[in-house]
């Protein structure tokens, strides 16, 4: 998957609020499907589509512990999204720099930047 399509599939994962809340639970530590659907009104079922969204993404793995398959987070797929938002953080950082630079002169009478 080439790293477009992969911000694309992170992107789509993190649309869902159900699949937000899922990682947001995994952020505790690994949980079973039945732990996970416990806080919705949601079928095992459901829950078990949005897991593999999850996972599909790279946002979580599942493992086998006997008849379990525990979810954790994985933190390589929310690492690609901050780097990706890392990107943007420096254009506003640099954007407000400007700004303030400009309201700093305003506030000195100068709005244009001369020195008259």
């Amino acid at each position: 998957m080439d790293s477009q399509q992969q911000l694309d599939s992170l992107f789509s994962a993190l649309a869902d609020p159900t699949r937000r809340a899922i990682l947001a639970r995994l952020t505790e530590g690994e949980a079973t499907v039945g732990e996970l659907a416990a806080p919705f009104d949601i079928s095992g079922p459901a829950i078990t589509k949005h897991l593999k969204v999850l996972e599909k993404a790279g946002l979580i793995s599942r493992g086998r512990q006997a008849q379990w398959r525990p979810a954790r987070l994985e933190p390589e797929g929310l690492k690609t999204i901050a780097g990706w938002l890392e990107h943007y953080r420096r254009y506003w950082d640099s954007s407000f720099d400007r700004l303030d630079a400009y309201l700093q002169q305003i506030q000195k009478g100068n709005p244009d930047g001369s020195s008259h």
